[in-house]
């Protein structure tokens, strides 16, 4: 029977260099020895990490917001999501910020709801989705947003509509498409209380508790 679980592996890099340094990412030029014993270069981005919030209403809608996204051309709608800006830092506690900041919400209730590679192929970044019950309108004045950030739309779907709309092809954020199916999935097979706890271990990005 095969053991269908993704495992930890790394091939011996030969050399390794940064041709290019963002703010905030990276791009990495690496000579990997392949199982041959040939050598192949692999460039790809270099990432924080990131973190989404499927936060879930009551009513079972889902808080998304819509914003330019200027790479691929297109104003997506998504989940509120954020870098890991500080190495370590708590995917939990970034998460709450990013609810707060970008939705001015908060939640009583964090579940893990998914956790996977953006796009494994061409960068490492990792991403962690929450799941977010018993919200409520955050105290104090909302966070000052600005750039792309500043043209946000926010809404509240309701989740069958949404997994339509992805299963249609009308919506393409990755952690949207992602933390939508997967809390469908979660409601199929036995409700959000059997996710793993919101502190669940992430090797991807270890971080202190």
């Amino acid at each position: 029977m095969v053991d269908i679980r993704d495992t930890s592996e790394s091939w011996e890099v030969v050399s390794a260099q940064r041709p290019f340094r963002g703010a905030k990412t990276a791009v990495a030029s690496e000579e990997v020895r392949m199982p041959d014993g040939s050598v192949a270069r692999r460039d790809f981005q270099v990432h924080p990490g990131s973190v989404c919030v499927l936060a879930l209403d009551e009513q079972g809608r889902v808080l998304v917001l819509r914003q330019y996204r200027h790479p691929v051309r297109h104003r997506l709608w998504e989940l509120p999501a954020g870098l890991l800006d500080v190495p370590g830092e708590n995917p939990l506690l970034a998460a709450r910020r990013e609810l707060y900041e970008e939705a001015h919400v908060k939640a009583e209730d964090w579940r893990v709801l998914a956790d996977f590679f953006a796009s494994p192929g061409g960068s490492d970044e990792a991403v962690r989705i929450f799941l977010a019950r018993g919200l409520s309108e955050a105290e104090g004045e909302r966070y000052e947003v600005s750039d792309e950030e500043a043209d946000m739309e926010l809404a509240r779907v309701p989740l069958g509509d949404l997994v339509r709309d992805v299963l249609a092809g009308e919506l393409h954020n990755p952690g949207l498409v992602t933390g939508v199916l997967a809390l469908s999935a979660a409601l199929a097979a036995g409700g959000p209380d059997t996710l793993r706890p919101a502190l669940a271990p992430w090797p991807a990005r270890p971080y202190q508790a």
